[in-house]
C-alpha cells in the first residue's frame, strides 16, 4: 500500500491520511442532507437522493484516490443542484429527469474536452498571476463559506452581509471551532483542523446545536439512478428531451462552463496545500484529476445526484496531512457508511467545521505577495478574480471576470503578444457564459 500510494515518498503515513480523509469527510458531510433538501425541490424524491449523493460521492472520490492518486474528495456540488432545481421548474416542464439528462450530457461534453486536452491546454495558458490570484480568491471564498456555516456571517437587513448575533449557537459553535483549531495548531498537535471539529461537535451538545439523531440506521433507495433514461408520464426519457430541445442544450453549455473552471480552482487550491503544485503554479497529475472530475459530472447525472465535482473543502484535509489518494480513498468509504448511518453522519452541524475552514483560507491568502501588483497587467485582473470568486459566491464567475480582465488590460496597454491564443478563447467563452447565464 505504501509502494501503490507513495506515502513514504511525500513524506506521509497510513494515520495521517486516515486523518486526513475523516477531516476531509467531516468538513463536506453537510452535502448529504443538504443536497437532497435543495433537489426536493426539483420534485427528486429525498430518501432516493441521500442514497446517490452517498454513492456517488463514494464511488467518485475513490476513484480520484486511485486513478491520480491525491487528496481530492468529490460529491454534489452547491450552486449547480440549485441550478437545477430551478431548470427543473422553469425548463424541463417540471421532468427532473431531464434535467439529469442535461448533467449528463455537460459531464460527456466535458469529459471530451479533457480527452483532447483542450482543458488542460487551457490551464497551461493562465498566466501565473492569475494561478496565483485564483488561490487568494479561493482562499477568501472558503473562509466566506465557513463563517456563514457557523452563522457568524449573514445576510444583512439592507446590506448584503453582516454580523451574525453573538447570542446565536451557531456563532458559538464557529468561534469555539475556530479558537480550539488555533490552540491545537499553535500546540502543533497532529489532526489539529479534525480535532477542532470535534470540539465543536462536543460544545454543541449543551447549546443544542448536536442534537441526538433521529435513528440510527437508513436504508438505500436506488429509484434515481438512471434517470436520464427513465421516461415521465408521457413515455418520453429524459436524455430524449435534452437531445431534442435547444434551451437545454445551451443550459448544458453553462453547466459546462462552470464545471470547467470550478475544478480547475479548486484542484490548485488543494495542490497548494498537498504540496503538489509546482513553482510554475502547475497542478501535479492535472490530466488524471480532470478525468475523473469529467467523470464524475457524468455520473452525478446517470445517478440523479445532480453533478458531482471537486469540493474545496479537500483543503482541510490536505491541510491536516493529506499527501496521497489513500486519504480520497478512505473519505469514499466513509460515504458509503454514511449511506446506512446518515442519521448519524447528519449530527455533525456545520459551524463545526468553520475553523477549518477558516485556517485553510488563511493559509491560502499567503500567495498573494507572489503577484506583482504594480503591474497593471497581472495586478488588475488578479485582483478581479481575487474579489470575485467571494464577492460572486460562485469559482467560475470569479475566473472569468479575471480572465476577461487579462484581455482587455493587454488591449489598453498594448501587450496583446503576451495574450496566449487559449486565453482569448476563454475569454471569449465566459462572455457567452455571462450573456447565456
Amino acid at each position: 500500500m505504501d509502494t501503490f500510494f507513495k506515502m513514504s515518498e511525500r513524506g506521509s503515513s497510513t494515520s495521517a491520511e486516515l486523518r486526513a480523509g475523516l477531516t476531509t469527510f467531516l468538513a463536506m458531510s453537510y452535502i448529504i442532507a443538504l443536497n437532497p433538501q435543495i433537489l426536493q425541490g426539483a420534485g427528486v424524491p429525498f430518501a432516493a437522493t441521500i442514497t446517490s449523493t452517498c454513492f456517488g460521492a463514494g464511488i467518485m472520490t475513490i476513484a480520484m484516490g486511485l486513478f491520480a492518486n491525491r487528496p481530492l474528495a468529490l460529491a454534489s456540488g452547491l450552486g449547480i443542484n440549485s441550478m437545477i432545481a430551478i431548470a427543473t421548474i422553469s425548463y424541463c416542464g417540471g421532468d427532473w429527469h431531464a434535467a439529469m439528462g442535461v448533467i449528463l450530457v455537460e459531464g460527456i461534453a466535458i469529459l471530451l474536452l479533457v480527452l483532447c486536452g483542450l482543458r488542460q491546454a487551457i490551464m497551461d495558458a493562465i498566466p501565473v498571476s492569475l494561478r496565483h490570484g485564483i488561490s487568494v480568491g479561493l482562499g477568501l471564498f472558503i473562509t466566506m463559506i465557513g463563517l456563514m456555516k457557523a452563522g457568524i456571517i449573514v445576510s444583512g437587513g439592507g446590506t448584503p452581509l453582516a454580523l451574525g448575533k453573538l447570542t446565536d449557537p451557531s456563532f458559538a459553535i464557529g468561534v469555539i471551532s475556530i479558537v480550539a483549531t488555533i490552540f491545537f495548531i499553535a500546540l502543533k498537535i497532529k489532526g489539529a483542523l479534525l480535532l477542532g471539529i470535534v470540539v465543536a461537535v462536543i460544545a454543541g451538545i449543551p447549546l443544542g446545536l448536536t442534537t441526538a439523531p433521529s435513528g440510527i440506521v437508513s436504508f438505500p433507495d436506488f429509484s434515481t439512478f438512471g434517470a436520464p433514461f427513465q421516461a415521465d408520464s408521457t413515455g418520453t426519457m429524459g436524455i430524449v428531451k435534452v437531445m431534442t430541445t435547444p434551451t437545454l442544450l445551451i443550459l448544458a453549455f453553462s453547466l459546462m462552463m462552470s464545471d470547467f473552471f470550478d475544478t480547475m480552482g479548486t484542484a490548485m487550491a488543494v495542490a497548494k496545500q498537498g504540496d503538489f503544485l509546482t513553482k510554475d503554479g502547475d497542478v501535479e497529475n492535472m490530466r488524471e484529476i480532470l478525468v475523473v472530475d469529467s467523470c464524475a459530472a457524468a455520473a452525478g447525472g446517470l445517478l440523479g445526484a445532480s453533478s458531482i465535482t471537486t469540493f474545496v473543502e479537500s483543503t482541510s484535509g490536505a491541510a491536516d496531512g493529506g499527501r496521497t489518494g489513500l486519504s480520497s480513498v478512505f473519505c469514499g468509504l466513509l460515504f458509503f457508511v454514511a449511506v446506512l448511518f446518515e442519521p448519524l453522519i447528519s449530527v455533525v452541524p456545520g459551524a463545526a467545521t468553520c475553523g477549518a475552514l477558516v485556517y485553510v483560507g488563511f493559509l491560502m491568502l499567503s500567495e498573494v505577495i507572489e503577484i506583482d501588483w504594480s503591474d497593471l497587467l497581472d495586478g488588475l485582473p488578479a485582483f478581479l478574480i481575487v474579489t470575485g470568486i467571494p464577492m460572486t459566491y460562485s469559482i467560475s464567475s470569479g475566473i472569468g471576470l479575471g480572465f476577461i480582465g487579462y484581455v482587455v488590460v493587454a488591449l489598453a496597454t498594448k501587450n496583446v503578444r503576451k495574450v496566449k491564443p487559449l486565453m482569448w478563447v476563454a475569454a471569449v467563452a465566459f462572455v457567452v457564459y455571462f450573456l447565456v447565464s
